[in-house]
């Protein structure tokens, strides 16, 4: 077994792979409505469509360190959050879906190509580790979907009335 084999099982749980501990991140967003994807709590908080976008873009981020690419490359303009929607259609919403696949398959072929070795060396102009890096995206996997599946729920009181 590769060093890497545990990591991959770990970011893949937390994006798409069952999980114990419920709704991974992809499960988080299966079946989320157009109108629940953009609902906002309260003025400034972000919604749900926006945290999904925030979860592409960090593993954009990660995929770039680990590589070496140059910064620049993020299908968006700006970075860390992006305000959602800017066009409130199914077809945006599946477009900004498929953004987090497609960031997610990149990442995961980044940690598959990564030199056991190299997971304890610090990244370039980093004090974070390969190893910890890795580690911290499928951590932020999860804290996110948790997010959601309680946006998710305030959505769901807020339309019954309660």
């Amino acid at each position: 077994m590769s060093p890497l084999d545990p990591l991959l099982v770990q970011l893949d749980t937390a994006y798409n792979n069952v999980s114990w501990h419920g709704p991974n991140l992809r499960g988080s967003l299966r079946g989320v409505s157009l109108d629940a994807a953009a609902w906002r709590p309260q003025p400034g908080a972000h919604n749900v469509w926006e945290l999904l976008v925030h979860a592409a873009y960090w593993k954009y981020a990660a995929w770039r360190r680990l590589t070496g690419a140059a910064r620049g490359s993020f299908p968006l303009e700006g970075s860390n959050f992006f305000e959602r929607p800017v066009e409130r259609t199914a077809s945006a919403w599946r477009a900004d879906l498929r953004l987090l696949e497609a960031r997610h398959r990149e990442l995961r072929a980044a940690v598959a190509a990564t030199a056991p070795r190299a997971l304890d060396a610090r990244l370039p102009g980093s004090r974070v580790t390969r190893l910890r890096l890795i580690t911290g995206v499928a951590a932020h996997d999860v804290y996110h979907a948790g997010q959601i599946q309680l946006l998710k729920k305030l959505y769901s009181r807020r339309r019954a009335g309660r």
